[in-house]
Order: structure tokens, then C-alpha cells, then sequence
């Protein structure tokens, strides 16, 4: 079965469309986290979203906007978008946001948005801390965002040290019974240089992994930030990808 996995919405809808098109068919959508936070349409990827079969983990704008976390822990552009979400969101929408579990476990592949260790906060940026994590929670495969950035970890059980993979575009990547922490990257704000949307696609089957990138209106979503007088640093950076 083809699963796709997005991570960081963002509540950018025209890059979530643009996932949707360009994915091809799929079983269901495993979705790491933040939906919303940052830009401009929290309720339409929502409900977007509920229209597909549909497991999802909590990140930490997600509790952000339903006030499960102090503002004050992000920085004042993220917390003026968050306060505005706030507002922005249905009751429907908030309490969806509040069911959301903090990880969970599908078909054997553990879904989280930070780490399996931490899953709604720890960044894993480097192997040091995708080792800690290794070592600390039993799984095969983790499926995380965060970051923003596509990245791969794997566990080397012989010298029991852990490598960091840069994702590659043009071929999928074999599981092969491997234990792998996989970061998508961000459908909705990527950060590694790439404004295209980030995604991937798990098959189970296959036992693979493809890594994809799509563009999307940007100016469309910049346009629908202005006009929501949300912080233009947010609004600028996405033509970036930064």
C-alpha cells in the first residue's frame, strides 16, 4: 500500500493542493504534525485533510494555537501568526487539533513530530541526537518533521553509531529491514533552500520510501498572508525557502 506523508502545512493550502495533485493515488495520508501555525488557511487544510483516511500526530504549533503550550516559547513573528490562528480556527477544527496524539504507532512505523523520544518538541539535526534517540525508544522506522528539512538517520548496529543520509530525489530509498528516523521536510515552509513543497511516499509493500518535491503558487499564499496582515519575515520567506 502507497501512504503519503506530509509534515508542516502550515496552514498553506495552496502547497498541501499541490501535494494532493501531485502525489498520485495513496491509502491514506500519515500527517507528523502542524498543520497550522505560520500561514494564512488553517481551517481549509484542515478539513482538508478530514477528507481523507487519516492518522496524524500533534506538533507544536498545533498546541500552540489551542494555548496547550506558553506562546512564549516561540519567537514573536510565530507568535503573532499563532494568536491569530487562534482566533481564526472553528470549535470543529480546535477540537481535532486537541485529539491529536503526541505519537502514535501505524503498521509498525512509529509517526511523531519532533522525535520518538520528545515527540512534540526535540529537533533532530544531527546524528548525535537521532543516536540519543536510537538508543533510548525501540522502533524500526520513525517518521518525523519539525526540522523543515528532508534528512535521513540510520542506525549502524556493528559499530552502533548512527550516519546522517542526504535524501535523494531520483530513486526511492529501500528500508530493507533497516532502522531509519525519515524527515520528510515541510509541505508548507520548507527551510532547506527549496521553496517546493516537501513530501513523501511510503510504500509498504515496496518497503520504500520516495522523497518528493513539488512547486506551488507561492504568490497566492504570500498574498493571502498580506491580507491577514500576518508578519511579512513569515510572508518573505517562503519564496526562499528558509
Amino acid at each position: 500500500m502507497r501512504y503519503l506523508i506530509l509534515s508542516d502545512i502550515h496552514g498553506n493550502n495552496p502547497a498541501l493542493q499541490s501535494v494532493l495533485r501531485d502525489a498520485g493515488e495513496f491509502a491514506e495520508i500519515w500527517c507528523l504534525g502542524d498543520i497550522v501555525g505560520y500561514g494564512p488557511n488553517p481551517n481549509q487544510c484542515i478539513d482538508q485533510l478530514r477528507e481523507y483516511p487519516l492518522h496524524c500526530s500533534a506538533g507544536n504549533h498545533d498546541w500552540g494555537a489551542l494555548g496547550k503550550t506558553d506562546l512564549y516559547v516561540f519567537n514573536r513573528a510565530a507568535r503573532q501568526a499563532l494568536l491569530w490562528t487562534r482566533d481564526e480556527l472553528t470549535a470543529r477544527n480546535m477540537q481535532m487539533l486537541n485529539d491529536l496524539p503526541t505519537s502514535l504507532c501505524v503498521q509498525g512505523y512509529l509517526l511523531a513530530h519532533g522525535s520518538p523520544r520528545e515527540p512534540v518538541w526535540e529537533y533532530i539535526l544531527n546524528t548525535a541526537t537521532a543516536q540519543e534517540n536510537f538508543q533510548a525508544i525501540d522502533f524500526r522506522v520513525a517518521l518525523v518533521g519539525h526540522t523543515h528539512m528532508p534528512a535521513v538517520f540510520e542506525w549502524l548496529p556493528e559499530s552502533r553509531n548512527t550516519r546522517l543520509m542526504v535524501p535523494d530525489y531520483e530513486g526511492p530509498l529501500h528500508l530493507d529491514g533497516r532502522r531509519l528516523i525519515i524527515n520528510p521536510g515541510s509541505v508548507g515552509q520548507p527551510r532547506d533552500g527549496n521553496p517546493d513543497a516537501a513530501y513523501g511516499i511510503l510504500d509498504t509493500e515496496a518497503a520504500t520510501f520516495e522523497f518528493r518535491r513539488v512547486p506551488y503558487p507561492v504568490a497566492i499564499t504570500q498574498a493571502r498572508m498580506s491580507a491577514r496582515k500576518l508578519p511579512q519575515r513569515l510572508i518573505d520567506r517562503l519564496e526562499m525557502g528558509r
